[in-house]
């Protein structure tokens, strides 16, 4: 029983499997996984306190979208197991890139497909279609008014 357990052990030291109770959100495309920083490489999603802009039926409503985001991706993960597939080189920052899975889908494809996070072209062109899929079937952010990501950072950045 004991070389059972030693084996499992080690087979979770050694995977990039971890368990959903060893993560932390930061916000809609960086989670804390084990300790580790990982962005999701290849796309962006509005900054935490940014806002958008929803018009329902002629009323307009300011709400912050990057946390409406980073909610969204809370929700998606849940209590399952997070696999994700590092790059082997860092951002800007000294992040881990990679993509991760839940239930074997991508939370990056899933984020842009329906809306909720941006192709950052700048670095990727892997979710392009997933975006004009998105843009084109009106869904999420693309229902709304917004500044994409990198512009909003963009103008925050220039006022320091």
């Amino acid at each position: 029983m004991k070389k059972f357990l030693g084996i499992i052990f080690l087979f979770f030291i050694f995977s990039n499997i971890s368990f959903a109770n060893n993560l932390k959100v930061s916000d809609g495309d960086t989670i804390i996984l084990n300790g580790e920083k990982i962005r999701f490489s290849g796309i962006d999603t509005p900054e935490l306190k940014q806002t958008c802009i929803k018009n329902e039926n002629g009323i307009y409503w300011l709400f912050h979208c990057g946390k409406f985001v980073k909610d969204i991706l809370v929700k998606k993960i849940g209590n399952n197991i997070i696999n994700c597939e590092r790059e082997p080189e860092k951002d800007f920052f000294g992040r881990t890139l990679g993509e991760c899975f839940v239930n074997n889908e991508s939370l990056s494809k899933f984020l842009v497909r329906n809306g909720y996070a941006f192709a950052f072209v700048k670095y990727s062109k892997k979710f392009v279609e997933d975006e004009k899929y998105a843009k084109k079937n009106n869904l999420g952010l693309w229902a709304m008014e917004f500044e994409y990501p990198w512009d909003f950072r963009k103008k925050k950045w220039k006022n320091f």
